[in-house]
C-alpha cells in the first residue's frame, strides 16, 4: 500500500464526489469508481467472473446469494484499493442484466434461482400467450412481444411446470431488486428494469394487469415502481459495519445494463447509436418513448420515463466466440481471433445460424438452436471461428437495417455507431467484419466499462453534478472504416444465411422488407 502523501497526490487528479459503480453482467460482476466528470479512476476496478447453470432443457440460472456474495467481494476490493479516497464516495450506482426473474417467499428468501434472459424453458408458454393475445397490440403497450426471455412466458411456465414453487412465492423480482433488499433491507424497481420484463405499460408507467391476470400473478406481488433518479439510504447493520463509508450515501436504484451501456459509451444523444457486444449483442437508439411504437422485430425499453431505447438484441455475442474457442480447443480467444483474421471474407463455405440460446431479434424464435451448414473435410477450427464472427455481423446487419427503416434515417453518415463491450473491443476481426457488413464507420468507445460508467453518469445527473448525460462528450477511438468490396461479399453471404433461416423457420418476423436489403 502506498503512503498517504502519494495517495492524496493521485486523488487530486480527479473531481469528487466519486461514484461507486456496480455492474452485474451475465458472466461477471464488477465494481469501479467514476469521478464527477465521468472519468473512470484507473486501477479502481474489481471483477469476478462466474458461470450460469445450464441444462439441455434450456435452463440458464444462477443462485441469487452466490451472485450477491461476488458483488459484495467486488465492493470490498474497490474500497480496499482506494484507501482514504473512499471518503469521497458520494453515491453508489448500479446496473444489472435485463429480464432476470427471481421468486422470494414471505421472508424474502429465494424460492427460485435467478432465471436469466437466455433461459429458454418457457418456449411452450410463448405459444399459449400468442393464442390468447394479439402480439403487436401487446408490443405497442409493453414495448416487447412474446418470448421466453420475458416475464409473461417465464411466469406462465413456472405456474404450469413448478406449481408448488409458484404457490410458495410471494414476490417476483429482478436480480437488482433482490440485491438492494439484501444490502439495504428494502427495494423498489426502476421503470428501466421494469421495461425489460414485458409486463410494463411503458407510456403509463404501471404494470399490465391484463397480462398479469393471465399469468396468475397479482400486481402486489411485483415490486413498487420508481424513477431511475430515486435512491435508498441506510445499509443493513452487517454491511454498515463492513463498509462504514457507504453507510449513509445514496444507493441509486438499478437500471438495465443496456440502458447504462448507451449512456456510458456516449450514445445517449441525437445522432448516436450504440452497438454493444459482451456476452450477447444489442443495437440501440435513444428515442422519445411517448412518440415511438416498436415495429415487429424490434423492442422498446426505457432509460427513464423520458428516454427510451429502440433496438434489437441477439442472445449471442462473446458467448458464441468463447464457445467456439473452447469447444474447438483453440489456444485462447486472442490467438483464435488472429487465426481467423488471416482468412478471406466468406472463404470457408460455411453458413451459420448462431442461435446457441434461442433467437431474439428479429424473428423471436425461442426454440431456435445453432445450425452450421457446409462443413467438409477441408473445414478448420479457424474457419468455423471466422464464420461465427461473420454470422453475428449478418444478424446485426438486419437489426441495423430495421432500425434505419423504423427511424427513417437516410443520411449515409448518420447515425454514428458507437461500439462497446468486451467481446467487440477484444476482437479486431469482429470489428472490421461488422463495419464492412453494415457499410458504416464503427467508432469504438475508449471507455472499456461502458455499462458501469453509464450507471455512474446517470447518478451524477440525478445529483446535479452533470446537467445532461447526452451532453457528455463520448471518448472515441479513430473510426474503423468499412471496406466496400468486402461488404458486398458479406451481404451476399448474409442473404445465404437468410435463405437457410427461412428453410428452417419459415417466414415470420425475420423476413426483411425488400427495401432494407
Amino acid at each position: 500500500m502506498t503512503d498517504d502523501v502519494s495517495l492524496k497526490t493521485e486523488w487530486s487528479r480527479f473531481k469528487p464526489p466519486f461514484i461507486l459503480a456496480l455492474d452485474v453482467g451475465t458472466s461477471s460482476t464488477r465494481a469501479l469508481l467514476v469521478d464527477a466528470r465521468g472519468v473512470v479512476l484507473p486501477e479502481s476496478e474489481s471483477q469476478y467472473t462466474y458461470q450460469m447453470k445450464t441444462s439441455n432443457e434450456g435452463e440458464v440460472s444462477v443462485d441469487a446469494d452466490t451472485l450477491t456474495e461476488l458483488v459484495v467481494r467486488t465492493i470490498d476490493e474497490v474500497l480496499h484499493h482506494c484507501g482514504p479516497g473512499a471518503q469521497q464516495i458520494g453515491a453508489v450506482a448500479i446496473d444489472t442484466f435485463w429480464h432476470s426473474l427471481l421468486g422470494v417467499d414471505e421472508t424474502n428468501r429465494p424460492t427460485t434461482p435467478v432465471i436469466a434472459w437466455n433461459d429458454t424453458r418457457a418456449v411452450a408458454s410463448v405459444g399459449l400467450l400468442r393464442q390468447q393475445f394479439h402480439e403487436q397490440t401487446i408490443r405497442a403497450r409493453t414495448g416487447v412481444g412474446f418470448h421466453a426471455s420475458y416475464w409473461p412466458a417465464k411466469l406462465l411456465w413456472m405456474a404450469i411446470k413448478q406449481p408448488d414453487v409458484f404457490q410458495q412465492t410471494k414476490y417476483w423480482l429482478s436480480y437488482g431488486d433482490y440485491l438492494l433488499y439484501r444490502l439495504l433491507g428494502r427495494s423498489m424497481t426502476t421503470l428501466s428494469m421494469a421495461s425489460g420484463t414485458g409486463l410494463l405499460l411503458t407510456r403509463e408507467g404501471c404494470w399490465d394487469e391484463e397480462l398479469l391476470r393471465f399469468v396468475r400473478v397479482r400486481p402486489e406481488q411485483l415490486p413498487s415502481l420508481s424513477e431511475s433518479q430515486k435512491y435508498i439510504q441506510g445499509l443493513r447493520p452487517e454491511y454498515a459495519q463492513r463498509w462504514p463509508v457507504l453507510k449513509d450515501v445514496p444507493w441509486f436504484l438499478p437500471v438495465g445494463d443496456g440502458a447504462a451501456a448507451n449512456v456510458g459509451s456516449g450514445a445517449s444523444g441525437v445522432g448516436y447509436w450504440a452497438l454493444t457486444i459482451g456476452t450477447s449483442s444489442a443495437m440501440r437508439a435513444v428515442v422519445d418513448p411517448t412518440k415511438v411504437t416498436p415495429p415487429h422485430g424490434l423492442w422498446l425499453y426505457l432509460i427513464d420515463k423520458k428516454r427510451g431505447l429502440l433496438g434489437g438484441a441477439l442472445s449471442e455475442g462473446g458467448n458464441l466466440l468463447r464457445w467456439f474457442s473452447e469447444t474447438l480447443q483453440l489456444p485462447d480467444l486472442k490467438q483464435a481471433d488472429q487465426q481467423a483474421a488471416q482468412l478471406e471474407p466468406d472463404s470457408h463455405g460455411l453458413t451459420i445460424l448462431p442461435f446457441l440460446a434461442g433467437e431474439r431479434s428479429i424473428g423471436w424464435h425461442s426454440e431456435a438452436r445453432m445450425t452450421i451448414s457446409g462443413l467438409s473435410l477441408h473445414t478448420t477450427p479457424a474457419m468455423i471461428m471466422r464464420a461465427g464472427a461473420e454470422a453475428l455481423a449478418y444478424r446485426l446487419w438486419i437489426v441495423y437495417r430495421y432500425l434505419l427503416l423504423a427511424l427513417q434515417v437516410d443520411k449515409p453518415d448518420m447515425p454514428r455507431l458507437l461500439g462497446s463491450g468486451g467481446a467487440l473491443l477484444g476482437s479486431k476481426t469482429l470489428q472490421q467484419v461488422i463495419a464492412d457488413t453494415l457499410g458504416t464507420n464503427l467508432y469504438l468507445s475508449s471507455d472499456e466499462e461502458a455499462s458501469a460508467r453509464g450507471a455512474a453518469l446517470l447518478a451524477l445527473e440525478a445529483m446535479g453534478e452533470i446537467e445532461d448525460v447526452a451532453k457528455v462528450q463520448p471518448h472515441l477511438r479513430d473510426p474503423i472504416h468499412p471496406d466496400l468490396a468486402r461488404g458486398k461479399i458479406y451481404r451476399s453471404a448474409a442473404l445465404r444465411q437468410e435463405a437457410l433461416y427461412h428453410l428452417l423457420f419459415g417466414g415470420g418476423e425475420s423476413v426483411p422488407p425488400a427495401s432494407i436489403l
